[in-house]
């Protein structure tokens, strides 16, 4: 944490938060026990492309933990562990799409949008299932029925609300080069 900006640090904290509130105060229950659908994961890769892998990651483990321990039904380290690997993926596509400088196009959404599915299938389709199965000895038709929800959710309220936040954003950037002066 030694190379850590404090705008980081904050940057983390701010996207811990905004996971805990999102996911526990504004989430749409679903049928499926111990699952709900909000916009939390948006919120998260989108900070994670801003402040890079290792900051999404924190963010991930730390509000989800929060999220958890305030739920009521423990703190489940698996899922825990899914929300973490989906930060630290949407953080390294920061590499590629420099939204920070504005730059953000029909490319980046594709981009954004490729790499949010496959980091939501790995988290809810493998790593949280997985998990979930090794360490709690989980019936698999529940865990793997949690995840294809959790998983179509995630997938369609990042794509809508993500790539309108990178937009967004994106928009309020100065563009490299925009204060060039003309000859």
């Amino acid at each position: 944490m030694k190379n850590f900006a404090v705008k980081t640090i904050v940057a983390i904290g701010i996207g811990a938060a905004l996971f805990f509130v999102l996911s526990t105060y504004i989430a749409i229950p679903t049928p499926v026990p111990n699952l709900k659908l909000s916009v939390h994961y948006p919120v998260v890769g989108v900070m994670a492309m801003l402040f890079g892998p290792l900051a999404g990651c924190l963010m991930g483990l730390i509000g989800h933990f929060l999220s958890d321990l305030a739920s009521g039904w423990g703190v489940w380290w698996s899922w825990v562990a899914g929300s973490a690997f989906f930060g630290l993926a949407m953080g390294f596509v920061g590499y590629k799409i420099k939204l920070s400088n504005g730059e953000f196009g029909i490319k980046g959404a594709v981009i954004f949008n490729v790499v949010q599915v496959i980091a939501h299938l790995i988290s809810w389709g493998l790593i949280a299932p997985g998990l979930d199965i090794l360490i709690y000895n989980e019936p698999v038709e529940k865990i793997f029925l949690q995840g294809a929800v959790g998983s179509v959710g995630n997938i369609l309220s990042t794509a809508i609300v993500g790539t309108i936040l990178c937009f967004a954003y994106a928009s309020t950037r100065a563009k490299k080069g925009s204060l060039k002066k003309e000859d």
